[in-house]
């Protein structure tokens, strides 16, 4: 199974500003993008899981935990798996991407906090690829 990769920006600064840039990410399977713009840091958005959708997480503004479970039924999942935790920032430019076969759960760690999602999956296709868990399941 595909692991979770991170892929770092390249920043570049000059007189006029900066730009980032992810030229070693490989868009070209991505078929939707989204934001999520949590109302609160104390709001947890958990546990949701793709069998097979890929997803790119980039925080555009703030900074997130992400915490990641590799599932290992998706039916009855056990409740003792192990929780791999990212912090994405605005400030390091990086996507995480993540493969089927995970479940997510995220908090903004800041106020106004913008999470960037890709997909590889339509809605329509990603809504039957769709696994949801109480945030209460795991601890992370």
């Amino acid at each position: 199974m595909v692991e979770p990769t991170i892929f770092k920006g390249n920043t570049f600064s000059d007189n006029r500003g900066t730009l980032i840039a992810f030229n070693d990410l490989d868009l070209s399977k991505m078929v939707r993008i989204y934001e999520i713009i949590p109302a609160s840091e104390s709001i947890v958005r958990a546990w949701q899981a793709h069998k097979n959708e890929i997803k790119l997480f980039h925080c555009t503004a703030g900074a997130f935990l992400v915490n990641l479970i590799k599932l290992d039924n998706f039916e009855s999942p056990a409740e003792e798996l192990p929780v791999t935790q990212y912090y994405l920032k605005a400030s390091t430019p990086q996507v995480l991407h993540v493969p089927g076969g995970y479940a997510n759960g995220f908090k903004a760690l800041e106020p106004t906090s913008i999470l960037q999602v890709y997909s590889n999956f339509s809605l329509e296709e990603s809504t039957a690829d769709d696994y949801r868990f109480p945030k209460e399941k795991w601890k992370a």
